[in-house]
């Protein structure tokens, strides 16, 4: 099912891994480093703040550690307005990521998630009905890449979210470090014909289909299964293709401070409008703006706008009195 709106009371659903994020503060070598930020992050849960944020009613799905890390994201989740459903794993921790900067203008992130709590989400992780009861689900091609038992909770989902009638959306969200981009193909390739919308990056797309101009990518993955396809150009902006309309839209310019999470509250403001049955020129324009909120802040969610933040991007006087 595709096309924009919802049911009162219906919500989106974002299923998938959250782990802490140590960040480096100060740019520079690591090894030199004596103090450290802390707080959370994960595509899924990002992509959960950013439409709690811009008024969608969201739940976040996934298995963390009995430790006070998964402590601290279900808490901050909930005090974002996202209501977690969480099966607490007792003999796993909950994940890390390291992020570095090696410079003022670069980042790397270092995962330390392979045994973590997240790595074991499991079928019986998403609750009966709430799949069902959604108005969309969101999944991203991370959770199928972390373990077998991911995957099959990825394909059972999808499996429910059909036989209900409801929507799923896909970001493709290749990780190398990961699986080989061969192995990706061929994964995301099959849950393309899954899926009524899909997001990616334009290298992606690439990954699936060949190298291609945006124009050609969005079609080659609605020919896939898809209706809706949407490119992400980063500073470049997006092209859309919802099987009426083919639209490129240009990025918001900005001075970016940190591009982490900036795709993911691109997902945010478009499904926040989907959910509204906004058209697609909307959807877009609320897409990039939400991903050049994104930009201006350290942190992978901390920076999503709400909605009466849009107008600050294009106000003559940066102090607002």
């Amino acid at each position: 099912m595709t096309g924009g709106g919802a049911e009162p009371g219906r919500y989106v659903l974002t299923v998938g891994e959250s782990m802490g994020l140590l960040r480096q503060r100060d740019p520079g070598r690591l090894a030199t480093q004596r103090t450290l930020g802390f707080g959370f992050g994960g595509a899924e849960s990002n992509v959960a703040i950013g439409l709690a944020r811009l008024g969608a009613p969201v739940v976040w799905c996934g298995r963390l550690g009995d430790d006070g890390v998964g402590e601290l994201i279900a808490r901050e989740l909930r005090a974002e307005g996202v209501t977690p459903r969480v099966t607490t794993d007792p003999d796993a921790p909950t994940g890390l990521m390291l992020k570095e900067r090696p410079t003022s203008g670069t980042s790397r992130v270092v995962y330390y998630r392979r045994h973590g709590a997240g790595s074991r989400l499991a079928p019986s992780d998403v609750p009966a009905g709430l799949v069902e009861r959604a108005a969309l689900v969101h999944l991203t091609g991370i959770t199928p890449a972390l373990s077998d038992s991911a995957a099959q909770t990825v394909d059972a989902v999808i499996d429910r979210a059909r036989e209900a009638g409801v929507t799923v959306a896909l970001d493709l969200n290749y990780r190398s470090a990961l699986w080989p981009r061969e192995e990706a193909a061929r994964h995301l390739t099959r849950l393309l014909g899954r899926v009524d919308i899909v997001f990616a990056g334009d290298d992606e797309a690439a990954i699936v289909l060949g190298d291609a101009p945006p124009e050609e990518l969005a079609r080659g993955l609605r020919a896939l299964g898809p209706a809706e396809a949407i490119i992400k150009l980063g500073a470049r902006g997006c092209h859309a293709n919802d099987g009426e309309h083919a639209l490129s839209v240009a990025a918001v310019p900005i001075a970016a401070v940190d591009t982490v999470g900036a795709g993911d509250a691109f997902v945010a403001g478009y499904l926040a409008d989907w959910l509204a049955g906004a058209p697609l020129s909307e959807r877009l324009a609320t897409a990039v703006t939400a991903g050049a909120f994104a930009c201006l802040t350290e942190g992978d969610w901390e920076g999503l706008p709400r909605r009466r933040d849009f107008a600050l991007l294009h106000a003559a006087d940066p102090v607002q009195r």
